[in-house]
């Protein structure tokens, strides 16, 4: 059965059109027509009622969701859960992301995410795994007692073949050059984040292989005038993404403003850190044995440090536009088509267009989510 989304503001790769049905097989967006053609005239008619229908958001940080930390539960129900939690928010596809951990829990979750992606949970593209190879130096809310460089084994375990994305952070100056080579050429995502490299290790890690930076200027060396550090490696490379958290507490919207206008376009994108209080009842979490309260948007511990965050996609969208003056085009751009480019998903996902995945999602305008599809199927 075909399925016609019509009366919608459509955002296409060639910018808003209101003048489109998009049209539904399956899992798959099929075609976009003139709402005259007979081809939605005998489409079962779903009107949308003049709201923006947009790609899916991707969100490739979620630490939790819907009262879970991944952590605490790396399980196909716990993954399930976190992604009902976001969805509710516009979020279609998302990696779990582990924190650094044991190395039995990461064998967990990553065969937790294995399961999820062979029993088509909805949403889960892969997993993230957020260390155990950091500075202790740049350390965040991560317990230091997990951090340790990866030997052999644990490579193998990463390298070994995978269903889905898998994307790994690290800090360069404590992984060789000749190791993140070869998790690159395994196919994982080597992202640079808790780091307190030099701009010299970072140019040459971007040279070895990683490929994005996570959560730009939070837990890294910052842009200096004689030390770039990793902040301005990551702002001079070309071709390496650049996730930004925009809740208004992790990075002063002007320091993104710069950041962005630095940056080429298309290698910024949106991610919320999220933690479990994200779509649920009640804002409190434990943390490495830490009770963390998420008050006025905010998840830190009693000393003030940051743990992640109570942001959802639809927020981060909306504070792209509000707080740093993006076109909603744009900012809807940084949290679908270049989280998806990032994960070497952009020829299937972040698109509507014919042949994509029918994952999408329909706001209002007040950012409040109406209705989603994930794989064509609507909640």
């Amino acid at each position: 059965m075909t399925l016609a989304l019509t009366n919608a503001r459509v955002l296409t790769p060639d910018g808003w059109r209101n003048d489109l049905a998009v049209l539904l097989e399956g899992e798959r967006i099929v075609n976009l027509l003139p709402p005259a053609d007979p081809r939605v005239r005998h489409a079962q008619p779903h009107d949308l009622h003049g709201a923006m229908l947009l790609p899916g958001f991707i969100d490739t940080q979620v630490n939790g969701g819907g009262g879970v930390l991944f952590n605490d539960a790396p399980t196909v129900e716990a993954i399930r859960r976190i992604g009902a939690a976001h969805r509710r928010y516009g979020t279609t596809g998302f990696l779990p992301t582990l924190i650094s951990d044991s190395v039995d829990v990461m064998r967990a979750a990553l065969a937790a995410v294995e399961q999820a992606l062979a029993e088509g949970v909805p949403g889960v593209l892969g997993i993230h795994l957020e260390g155990p190879y950091l500075a202790p130096a740049r350390k965040g809310v991560h317990d230091p007692k997990f951090f340790h460089a990866p030997g052999s084994e644990e490579l193998a375990l990463l390298c070994a073949p995978h269903r889905g994305v898998r994307l790994l952070t690290l800090a360069p100056e404590q992984v060789s050059l000749a190791s993140i080579g070869a998790l690159a050429a395994a196919g994982v995502i080597v992202s640079a984040g808790h780091t307190a490299a030099d701009y010299a290790t970072t140019h040459a890690a971007l040279a070895a292989g990683v490929r994005g930076f996570t959560h730009l200027f939070n837990a890294m060396t910052p842009l200096g005038s004689r030390e770039p550090g990793v902040v301005g490696a990551a702002l001079e490379d070309a071709n390496s993404w650049c996730g930004l958290i925009v809740d208004g507490h992790h990075v002063h919207p002007a320091s993104l403003r710069v950041a962005i206008a630095a940056k080429a376009r298309g290698k910024m994108l949106l991610v919320t850190d999220a933690m479990p209080p994200v779509g649920a009842d009640h804002p409190e979490f434990v943390l490495n044995g830490e009770t963390i309260i998420a008050k006025d948007g905010i998840c830190q511990t009693a000393q003030g440090v940051l743990a992640g965050s109570a942001l959802d996609m639809a927020g981060a969208v909306r504070n792209a536009v509000r707080l740093l003056g993006l076109p909603l085009d744009e900012a809807v751009r940084m949290a679908s088509t270049y989280p998806a480019e990032f994960l070497g998903l952009g020829a299937s996902h972040g698109r509507i267009a014919p042949g994509y995945q029918a994952d999408l999602v329909v706001l209002d305008d007040d950012y409040r989510v109406q209705q989603s599809w994930i794989g064509g199927v609507a909640a």
